[in-house]
């Protein structure tokens, strides 16, 4: 028999509706080629972050293209993904992230967002994190369940009696993807211009922050030739 926190699905909460945006807009002018379709494992880094989405059972999953867009979706199975265009890519992840909170479906609660060149992210993490974006007192139990049982644990917090406005993964080395948002915050994030404007947001709403505690290092997405070099050597094995 099922347990019910695999009852409850992805947030522990069988009321609440998630969506996942996957940002694989970008040029990947530092490495000079689609960094999404680099061959990782069984397919490409693409279908890896893919996978682990659909693991995750959300209720609408957004994929974002830009650059070389035609080409993933030749070479990528987006099935159970609404793809969306983003014509002005070039002016960064927040641009990405704008474009697809405007195709969020309207009963969605909360979103979260992942890297679709950074394929170490775990189906567990991206759970956690949705669940500490629920209302207090919401799921609760099943979502201590299920975070013991996936070793991912929310930092200790004060009791708070609304919805956490902002939920980030912290690894041993520092904060990271996967990071969600509660609907209130959505019109702020919206807003954001720039690469690194999504970070910067996490520092000015500190207050709205709930840390989700998940041992090791932050997974590697990749810029570089090295960086992919740096990944494939960890997919085998070789340090």
């Amino acid at each position: 028999m099922p347990s019910r926190a695999e009852l409850l699905g992805a947030t522990g909460d069988p009321g609440t509706r998630t969506a996942g945006i996957i940002l694989a807009a970008g040029a990947s002018r530092r490495l000079g080629r689609p960094k999404h379709l680099l061959p990782y494992g069984p397919g490409v880094l693409l279908d890896a972050v893919l996978a682990t989405v659909r693991d995750c059972a959300l209720s609408q999953t957004l994929l974002v293209l830009g650059g070389a867009a035609a080409e993933v979706q030749r070479t990528v199975d987006t099935g159970g993904c609404d793809v969306v265009l983003n014509p002005d890519y070039g002016e960064g992840c927040a641009s990405s992230i704008a474009t697809a909170l405007a195709a969020v479906r309207p009963d969605v609660d909360a979103v979260v967002l992942l890297l679709g060149d950074q394929p170490g992210i775990r189906a567990a993490s991206v759970r956690a994190v949705l669940r500490a974006l629920q209302p207090a007192g919401v799921g609760a139990a099943a979502a201590a369940v299920a975070a013991v049982a996936a070793g991912t644990v929310p930092t200790a917090q004060p009791v708070r009696p609304v919805q956490a406005g902002i939920a980030v993964c912290r690894y041993d080395d520092g904060v990271g993807h996967p990071l969600g948002f509660a609907r209130r915050l959505f019109p702020d994030v919206a807003a954001l211009h720039g690469d690194k404007a999504i970070w910067k947001l996490l520092d000015q709403r500190a207050d709205d922050v709930v840390e989700v505690r998940v041992p090791g290092p932050v997974p590697p997405d990749v810029d570089t030739e090295e960086d992919y070099r740096h990944l494939l050597a960890g997919l085998r094995g070789v340090t």
